[in-house]
């Protein structure tokens, strides 16, 4: 089983994947390190990222995601995945924007969501109180202003951030139990 955890940034995707990967004892990937540089130098200006620039990156998220599921392997993911466009490039890779038989078909029924979704004040407050990272608060709106949230179809749980990470980690295991013949 995959798990991408996704959500605009500074909602806490890299803290509750190394949370999830020491207590699952899955690898987790967090999707910052596979940004070409020319996206990091960007987003460290405060240039907020566009399709053209996420594209190769999902790309490469893609690959490691289909490196995972063919292996058999569970992981861990963590990226924005902003868009449903994204969650299925993540899924699908190049073949994303190709009709399929079944427009709601997920092309990897083991690869899941988990979206990390709280309010704008809460996740900006905590991006301000951030230390080192690229990602600038002042790029946290147009986050929000193109965030689509997964719909019912997109094999997505739904975690509320003022959870702790325990809290929602508990939130987790019954769906992974739930998954269980």
């Amino acid at each position: 089983m995959i798990y991408i955890i996704m959500g605009v940034s500074g909602c806490g995707k890299s803290s509750f994947g190394t949370f999830l990967s020491a207590k699952l004892g899955w690898p987790f990937y967090e999707g910052d390190d596979f940004h070409p540089q020319e996206n990091i130098e960007k987003m460290a200006r405060g240039e907020p990222l566009t399709d053209q620039d996420r594209f190769p990156w999902l790309l490469r998220l893609h690959e490691v995601i289909e490196r995972e599921r063919r292996s058999g392997s569970d992981a861990l993911v963590a990226c924005s995945a902003l868009k449903r466009l994204y969650r299925q490039i993540l899924l699908r890779g190049s073949t994303a924007g190709a009709p399929t038989v079944c427009s709601h078909h997920n092309a990897a029924p083991e690869v899941f969501f988990l979206y990390l979704h709280g309010d704008y004040d809460l996740i900006h407050q905590r991006m301000v109180a951030r230390q080192g990272h690229y990602m600038k608060a002042d790029l946290l709106r147009s986050q929000f202003e193109i965030l689509e949230p997964p719909s019912d179809d997109e094999n997505a749980l739904a975690l509320d951030i003022r959870k702790s990470p325990l809290e929602m980690m508990v939130e987790v295991e019954k769906h992974m139990d739930s998954l269980k013949p």
